[in-house]
């Protein structure tokens, strides 16, 4: 009688602990699901929090085995639209509204952490030994490590599933435990009908034909023989087809290393405005260059040796000593050879588009 006792708590005991979920049995399940996708496509919204402001985005992705992604990207504040594209060639960071692309030979996504794609996502879970799990009402809340080694101040993110271990949201933290990146999954297809074709830069390549614009330019000299002619210039000049690429502004970075001053503040006449030259000495001697975004006649490609990178609310090209991008229609350049990688985000993510004085030497 005593053994029969025994061998029923015994089974009771191994049937409560097999039926009991934990972290590895979780991730593990997720990640077999997830290694098993040939194609998906998903949708989502993202926000990034820095300091007091909040940048949303609008997410689509598309993914195809073999490493083909597509990620388009429309910021909610003012519909800035990127795509984030990969496919044999190359990685590709295209802005429509300026027909142009950065081109890079990267490892990206692979590289590093990224809160919205599930390869990643699962990468991060299956390389962290002391991941934790919590169960919150119906879900459970994986809690593990990530890899951001051009943001290192990113630390650990918590992945949330249903209990069909279906992805809800992925949440990214940073040392002092304050919330930094939030994507919300509001749609995710695991058998989505994709092929190569959907992974080509030429979707993205538009060659408008010029407009004659003779016939018009003609008629405005007949008409405009009176003082009143600047003033219906003026007037029918309002829009994007009448800027001057007249840089207005000069942007200053909020951050720039001790013992470092700004030396010299120059414009430069181009073709299609100015540009601003920003030169900074002292202990970390770097260039910032600014000038106002120009819409490419036909697609221009810009190769970086580098890797994508968000700076506030765009991509941009992080090379070896360098950091590109485009703000409020301001293209920026920054580069230096005495600053560090983290250095060189600091500066460039400060540069807000606030028009601010600077102290200069003296």
């Amino acid at each position: 009688m005593k053994k029969v006792l025994i061998l029923l708590l015994v089974v009771s005991l191994f049937i409560t602990g097999c039926g009991k979920k934990n972290p590895k049995n979780i991730i593990n399940d997720f990640a077999s699901k997830v290694s098993n996708i040939k194609s998906y496509s998903l949708k989502g919204n993202m926000e990034i929090y820095d300091d007091e402001e909040t940048f949303t985005y609008s997410i689509e992705a598309d993914y195809m085995k073999d490493n083909f992604y597509k990620v388009v990207m429309v910021n909610q504040t003012n519909n800035h639209e990127q795509v984030l594209l990969k496919n044999n060639d190359a990685v590709y960071v295209i802005t429509p509204s300026l027909n142009k692309s950065f081109k890079f030979q990267s490892e990206w996504p692979d590289n590093s952490s990224q809160s919205y794609l599930l390869k990643a996502i699962t990468n991060d879970l299956k390389n962290d030994q002391n991941s934790s799990l919590e169960e919150v009402d119906d879900d459970y809340v994986i809690k593990s490590s990530v890899n951001y080694p051009n943001n290192p101040e990113l630390k650990y993110q918590k992945v949330t599933l249903d209990k069909d271990g279906n992805l809800k949201k992925n949440e990214v933290y940073d040392d002092q435990d304050k919330l930094k990146m939030k994507v919300t999954f509001t749609d995710i297809s695991y058998d989505a009908s994709l092929s190569e074709d959907d992974f080509k830069l030429e979707e993205y390549i538009k060659e408008e034909p010029k407009e004659d614009t003779t016939k018009t330019e003609d008629k405005t000299k007949e008409t405009c023989a009176d003082s009143n002619c600047k003033e219906e210039e003026k007037a029918n000049c309002e829009g994007d087809s009448c800027e001057t690429g007249l840089l207005e502004n000069i942007m200053y970075p909020l951050y720039i290393p001790s013992n470092t001053y700004l030396s010299t503040s120059d414009k430069v006449n181009t073709d299609n405005g100015n540009r601003v030259i920003l030169t900074f000495g002292g202990e970390k001697n770097f260039v910032l260059v600014e000038e106002k975004a120009s819409v490419a006649e036909e697609f221009e490609i810009i190769p970086v040796y580098g890797d994508p990178l968000i700076v506030n609310d765009t991509y941009g090209a992080l090379g070896a000593n360098s950091l590109t991008w485009t703000k409020d229609n301001i293209s920026y350049y920054l580069a230096g050879n005495d600053l560090t990688t983290n250095e060189l985000i600091s500066i460039g993510k400060s540069i807000r588009g606030e028009d601010i004085t600077v102290s200069k030497e003296k």
